[in-house]
């Protein structure tokens, strides 16, 4: 089957032949004759099997098979993709922008991170299709900015991910400002049992498209093998690795935002230039390493999960899970980063003792035992810091003035000078004695403190 088969308008004809696609991917060639019919579909296959296409290239097709609203009446948002994270989001757009170039249509991105001026300014002057991310859709529900109630076509692209990162409840809210009778599709890398049961609920008898995750082809063009390494060795075992390899471009996968940072300032360390992208980053600097990864600028990228949504770069060789996943889904997500577009490629995973019960998982999914190997390559170890046996040197001190250290002062001594508590000499005393007995400072009478006090 190709593209010209699908009957679609020869606007969207031109873009995709721009694009130079003739052959759709199995994902495009079963999602996107029953998306045309306008069904509602639940769709799953491999990351980087061409899944925003799949959706993109129908919705366009029906908004403009239905024509736009006429003039004077204003342009109505009539579909709404919404997306887990700001790259992912950004990479949707991109696509609508190449797919509907010859078309009347308008797009909008809406996500958080950036000042919202902008993406107000875009919706005044109106969009048929937005892309949102669900918290600052929300924000601009609440603010009454955003009006929900002309939709027609719902995208939920990543919904299993949206699920992990908690936006149920959103995700539940804006149905409700969605009229009831729309298309609905529902398309991700997996499909776990909490995804299928919200299909179940929102969904109108859905069309079913399993395609294999990697296990079959797209595995076989990927190298995949372990390594055992202590977790306080894996940054100099990663060291030694980059160095040992001829890459294109490589991923590093890391579990936590400061464990990516802490990857990037050993890597550096060494010579090897590497950015971090993750939810601590603002909008700015996550673009601009993605641009700098694409563009090739950037060599190794570490990244978190949740981040690498959306990163969409066919030049990818190496994909390094520097901590293992907790969950098992996520192993496909990270390895599908590379072997796209028919290329090879590789991934290999660091695995501590503590992560043994991580690894099982994983090959259970993957339905295969994974090959733990050797290193061909000479690796020192992390040493230890070494003790100094030199006493502990302090930079400073903290003196409050009721405990200052000064030589005792004599009759010679200059004026702030501050005795020792208790180390009066005898004309001190005496100085004190006659201050006393003359009345200083009030008397008895007016309450004055003993000595002592």
């Amino acid at each position: 089957m190709k593209f010209e088969d699908f009957g679609l308008s020869t606007a969207i004809m031109q873009a995709i032949a721009t694009k130079g696609y003739v052959t759709p991917t199995p994902i495009q060639s079963q999602a996107i004759p029953v998306a045309m019919r306008g069904e509602d579909l639940l769709g799953s296959a491999e990351t980087g099997s061409g899944k925003t296409a799949a959706f993109a290239i129908p919705v366009l097709h029906n908004l403009t098979e239905k024509g736009n609203p006429a003039k004077g009446q204003g342009r109505r948002i009539r579909a709404l993709v919404i997306a887990p994270t700001r790259e992912l989001s950004s990479q949707i757009l991109d696509s609508f922008y190449a797919y509907g170039a010859n078309t009347p249509l308008k797009f909008a991105a809406i996500y958080g991170g950036v000042p919202q001026s902008g993406q107000e300014r875009a919706l005044r002057n109106g969009a048929d299709v937005v892309i949102a991310t669900p918290g600052r859709l929300m924000d601009l529900i609440n603010q009454r900015i955003v009006d929900l109630g002309h939709i027609e076509i719902l995208v939920l692209d990543e919904a299993d991910r949206m699920l992990d990162m908690g936006f149920l409840p959103d995700i539940r809210k804006i149905m409700s400002y969605i009229p009831k009778a729309r298309q609905t599709l529902f398309f991700s890398a997996t499909m776990p049992r909490n995804v299928q049961i919200l299909a179940d609920t929102l969904l109108n008898n859905p069309a079913r498209i399993n395609v294999e995750q990697p296990k079959g082809a797209a595995a076989d063009r990927i190298e995949q093998s372990i390594f055992m390494v202590p977790q306080k060795d894996k940054g100099s075992f990663l060291v030694s690795y980059l160095g040992s390899e001829s890459f294109n471009s490589a991923i590093v996968f890391t579990r936590t935002r400061h464990g990516a940072d802490k990857v990037v300032m050993r890597l550096r360390r060494a010579k090897i230039y590497a950015e971090a992208i993750h939810g601590d980053k603002s909008q700015s600097a996550r673009q601009r390493t993605l641009d700098g990864f694409r563009n090739r600028q950037v060599n190794v990228l570490v990244a978190t999960d949740i981040a690498a949504r959306g990163i969409d770069v066919d030049h990818i060789t190496h994909v390094v899970n520097f901590d293992l996943p907790r969950e098992a889904d996520t192993y496909i997500h990270r390895i599908g980063r590379t072997a796209r577009a028919g290329a090879k490629g590789k991934a290999v995973s660091f695995c501590d003792s503590s992560e043994r019960s991580l690894l099982r998982a994983i090959e259970k999914m993957v339905n295969k035992k994974l090959p733990v190997v050797q290193p061909k390559f000479e690796f020192v170890p992390e040493a230890a810091p070494e003790k100094s046996e030199a006493p502990r040197s302090e930079p400073y001190r903290k003196v409050t003035p009721s405990r200052q250290v000064a030589a005792p002062r004599s009759s010679g001594s200059a004026p702030g000078d501050f005795p020792r508590r208790g180390s009066k000499n005898k004309s001190q005393k005496t100085k004190y004695n006659k201050f006393k007995s003359s009345g200083g400072g009030g008397g008895n009478s007016g309450g004055h403190r003993s000595s002592g006090d």
